[in-house]
């Protein structure tokens, strides 16, 4: 057998194994994708799919179609859950680790009504900000040569070993070969409060910063490669009470490491601490700030 044989039944078998999770999901006319992640019945899209007037419907393996009700969506990674009638699902976990550029993907869809079509393709780049229609940013997107179309929103981006690895949410009209996934490693957690509580309530800090990458020695010593920049300090924020100042680096949050504002927001939203203690790099020297952030006022 040939390398290129081997690596042909390889996708194949993969396809064969993680197609049957990947659902349809239909809101009035509206239409994209999903991906059941429990057996009972637990599904995994985008917001913007599974927002609409009218029933939601999901359309699973085997031409079967159950009813569903949106559990919660979070606008900020445009992910959403929704709960099935459906039991006894066929469901992918969602991969925790880091990806890295090159790695080999697959994205399964039903673009523009294809059910369960399959593109292979390689992660482009990582931690991309895209503009969203409404005025927001998506932050910290996988981007993908694997080609994503109209209807493929929702979906999974899975890997070699068949783990969700990414939720295809967006692509470049204009563009081809260029759309962008939600980190697994954000999705994962974004659904898990989703489900409990149906909304993701992040707390107020008062900064705008940005991830970026760092010198070679500076994450060696550090033990990441990426951190997240300061920017900009609002007065009466509880940053600005904490002494937290623009071109702060913060490396780390309550023990764990951050490398994006995802990694921040994780550790505030699941832990709720009442204390955040910030290691930050300041003018070469490493320091901790204490600092309490605030309940976010309701929209």
């Amino acid at each position: 057998m040939t390398a290129l044989e081997a690596l042909s039944g390889d996708l194949a078998s993969l396809v064969a194994r993680t197609s049957p999770a990947v659902v349809g999901v239909e809101v009035g006319r509206g239409q994209g994708s999903g991906v059941a992640l429990a057996q009972d019945g637990w599904v995994l899209t985008n917001a913007h799919v599974a927002r609409g007037r009218g029933p939601l419907r999901v359309r699973l393996s085997g031409g079967r179609v159950a009813t569903g009700e949106r559990v919660g969506a979070d606008d900020r990674t445009d992910l959403a859950v929704i709960r099935t009638e459906a039991r006894d699902l066929p469901a992918l976990p969602l991969a925790e680790r880091r990806l890295a550029v090159g790695e080999i993907v697959v994205a399964i869809g039903n673009p523009l009504g294809f059910e369960r079509s399959v593109t292979v393709g390689v992660v482009s780049a990582l931690h991309r900000n895209l503009p969203t229609p409404q005025g927001g940013l998506l932050e910290g997107l996988v981007q993908t040569d694997a080609s994503i179309n109209p209807g493929n929103s929702g979906g999974p981006l899975v890997d070699a070993r068949g783990e969700i690895v990414g939720v295809n949410t967006a692509i470049i009209p204009w563009a081809r070969g260029i759309g962008f996934a939600v980190p697994a490693h954000t999705a994962s957690w974004i659904a898990s409060v989703l489900i409990r509580h149906g909304e993701v309530r992040r707390p107020f800090l008062g900064i705008a910063a940005r991830g970026e990458d760092l010198e070679p020695a500076l994450a060696r010593e550090v033990g990441h490669g990426r951190a997240v920049r300061v920017l900009e300090v609002m007065d009466g924020s509880p940053a600005r009470g904490a002494g937290i100042a623009p071109g702060d680096l913060l490396l780390g949050a309550n023990g764990n490491p951050v490398e994006t504002l995802d990694d921040l927001q994780r550790v505030m939203v699941l832990g709720q601490p009442a204390d955040l203690a910030l290691e930050v790099l300041r003018g070469g020297g490493r320091r901790t700030l204490e600092i309490r952030p605030r309940p976010r006022a309701a929209a």
